[in-house]
């Protein structure tokens, strides 16, 4: 028998034999339901057959047989109705499994998520893309109608969004521009590490989405259920289909908190503490201001990450508080990395270990934080060796600063266009998909391998923009990104080390050495952070206006 588990309820399988249900019923099942008509196949027993064969073996057994390419919203209706009454766990049977996966699809439409229905699917060797629709509309099938049509659909309002928004409109104001997201704030993130060092304040990092979209763009406030990519729409929740000339996918990536075992528990109190998210910044500042001695714990995961620096940029700031207050001597700091190296790029280090070593830090590399228990102040990390051997490292602290494991959002990561990995599948020159030449991507959600950060999207948008015009004005030229982003690394209030560079580690400086010298930190790049980006990314970067950032074209001969 090839078994295939769907959900903690219910597994599939291919055709089975009355010898098998004494084994199914050994392997813990309660109930089978036969999802294929008596007779669709030579080889087939019939239902009593398997029915008088499960009684034997203490099961019970149902007939809701399909035929196949017709499964009905009835037969899905009652699919569930039946899943629902049975004790658990069942096994549903068809030919090959894929009617009885597809009714169960349909029959959770509305209860569960629907990429959880559609990884739950695919992780058991299923693809539902074909009626992703219907499961959206709650299991039935939904009307043909397209809800709203536009020249250019961007999903996603955030940094990349707005600002490929503007720029597209900077090129054609008369654009039928649509932009979706459901939230009604926009945050300035890169601010959050200062919020949480205490330089700015929450509120400076914040303002509503509505302030800062471009006029002329159209909002729909909702959020994406599906890509049918194959049809050049967008499924909404909700079941709304929006269709597309063209399609920009930018909705940034998501903090999977619930990866750490008790952290989602514990986050805000008990010392356990994030600059990663808006409301636990400041609980960050309260931290640092009351700690007088104790441990106090940094931790960076596995990348990708957006902003790979930010996890250290924390510590620095915490100790440079405590050693100016003449507190540092009573307090041990640890930096626990799931990577293997301070810093990507290896010409920082030297200058970032030059802080590490100032401020007494103990570095852990390979080690992955995976519990934590709050009341109990206790961490735990999966260490792992140089043989790929693991071992569990228990940590007591006083304030733990965490950075969540992070991953492309979900209903990305079961669509047609993420790669194996889950992100959007691009052309790291270009950032058009590979697959679907209507489909461009931006920001954190694309495999493309450069740094996650707001200075990469800024310098993403203006080439993605020029990129999509050039295609719509049936143009060869192209536009290419050469993987630029930025992490300004605050190693002490009043001083940064402001690394820059592009694909493959290349240094890619923004200013002449004597003005910045990107390897040591420098004032002039603490005051460039703390006073001159923020009006850029809200004045500029937010508007469209292009400064240091206007793309360079590539001529289809140099391409090739």
């Amino acid at each position: 028998m090839d078994i295939k588990k769907v959900d903690k309820e219910l597994s599939v399988s291919p055709q089975i034999a009355p010898s098998d249900l004494q084994a199914l019923a050994e392997a813990g099942f309660k109930a089978v339901i036969c999802n294929r008509p008596d007779g669709e196949g030579n080889d087939q027993p019939l239902f009593h057959e398997i029915e008088e064969a499960a009684q034997a073996a203490g099961l019970s057994a149902h007939y809701l047989p399909v035929e196949t390419g017709k499964v009905g919203d009835e037969d899905a209706e009652h699919f569930g109705e039946l899943l629902d009454s049975l004790p658990k766990p069942v096994l549903a049977y068809c030919r090959s499994g894929t009617r009885s996966v597809t009714l169960w699809s349909l029959s959770r439409g509305g209860k569960l998520p629907l990429p959880d229905i559609l990884s739950a699917s695919s992780d058991a060797g299923y693809d539902m893309s074909g009626v992703v629709r219907r499961i959206a509309n709650q299991g039935r099938t939904p009307t043909e109608a397209i809800d709203a049509r536009h020249d250019v659909v961007i999903v996603g309002a955030g940094a990349a969004g707005i600002a490929v928004a503007s720029s597209l409109l900077g090129r054609d104001a008369s654009l039928d521009i649509a932009i979706i997201d459901p939230a009604d704030i926009h945050y300035y993130q890169p601010g959050w590490t200062l919020v949480g060092g205490g330089v700015f304040e929450a509120s400076d990092t914040v303002r509503t989405l509505s302030s800062v979209l471009p006029s002329k763009v159209h909002w729909i406030k909702a959020a994406v259920a599906a890509f049918e990519p194959e049809r050049n729409v967008v499924v909404l929740e909700g079941c709304r289909v929006i269709e597309y000339k063209r399609l920009i996918v930018c909705p940034g990536l998501k903090l999977d908190w619930h990866k750490v075992e008790g952290l989602v528990d514990t986050l805000g109190k008990n010392g356990v503490t994030s600059n990663y998210r808006f409301d636990l910044a400041p609980y960050t500042w309260q931290l640092v201001q009351q700690m007088k001695e104790g441990q106090a714990l940094f931790t960076q995961p596995p990348m990708p990450i957006k902003c790979a620096g930010a996890p250290q940029k924390a510590l620095y700031l915490s100790a440079d508080h405590w050693n100016r207050n003449g507190r540092l001597k009573n307090i041990d700091i640890a930096f626990y990395n799931a990577g293997g190296v301070l810093f990507g790029v290896k010409e920082y280090v030297p200058a970032l270990m030059s802080y590490i070593e100032k401020y007494g830090a103990e570095l852990q590399f390979n080690h992955n934080l995976v519990a934590i228990d709050g009341p109990a102040k206790k961490a735990w990390f999966k260490k792992t060796d140089a043989n790929g051997g693991e071992e569990t490292v228990e940590r007591e602290f006083d304030m733990i600063h965490v950075c969540p494991p992070q991953c492309a959002p979900d209903f990305i990561r079961v669509s047609p266009l993420a790669d194996a990995a889950g992100w959007v599948d691009v052309d790291q020159n270009t950032l058009r998909h590979k697959t679907f030449e209507n489909v461009w991507s931006l920001g954190d959600v694309m495999n493309a391998p450069n740094a996650k950060t707001a200075a990469a999207a800024r310098k993403q948008a203006p080439i993605v923009a020029q990129n999509v015009m050039n295609d719509m004005r049936s143009k060869s030229d192209v536009s290419h990104y050469d993987g630029y982003g930025s992490c300004p690394l605050t190693v002490e209030r009043g001083k940064i080390v402001l690394a820059e560079f592009g694909y493959g580690g290349k240094l890619l400086p923004s200013f002449p050495s004597w003005l910045i010298d990107s390897q040591k930190p420098s004032h002039l790049a603490w005051l460039l952070k703390e006073k001159i980006l923020p009006p850029v990314y809200w004045s500029a970067m937010l508007k469209g206006r292009e400064w240091l950032v206007k793309p360079e074209t590539v001529k289809p001969e140099i391409v090739n």
